[in-house]
């Protein structure tokens, strides 16, 4: 199931940021606005547009979410490959993204007083 999901994650993601797809989206806002006095601006007409966007949005939540964190991983698997590969590279940035928010700073201010002391020294 994993594998038709994140098929279906990713060109949903593609299809959706299309601009055929604003264009579809758009058209249909505007037809159902000039329904409306075809509807009386009735509840239930009213009704149609929230639950549609509703449902469209709850679902798009988990898609967009599921493609990002797809490509999060993989570019952190590109980063550390190059990390490990170069010879002047700390090897304790690799895999970085699953340290603690502290543990990060900590790093990051080792990284920037190396960065000084290179600077001035």
């Amino acid at each position: 199931m994993n594998t038709y999901f994140t098929r279906f994650a990713g060109w949903s993601a593609w299809a959706t940021g299309h601009p055929w797809a604003f264009a579809i989206a758009t058209a249909a806002c505007v037809a159902w606005a000039l329904s409306g006095p075809f509807f009386n601006y009735s509840d239930t007409w009213q009704l149609v547009i929230n639950t549609g966007t509703t449902v469209l949005t709850f679902l798009m939540v988990f898609i967009l979410q599921h493609s990002q964190n797809r490509d999060a991983v993989a570019i952190q698997a590109k980063l550390d490959e190059l990390i490990f590969h170069t010879t002047d590279a700390r090897n304790d940035l690799v895999e970085a993204e699953k340290l603690t928010e502290k543990e990060i700073e900590i790093l990051r201010a080792h990284r920037a007083k190396a960065g000084h002391d290179k600077i001035n020294g």
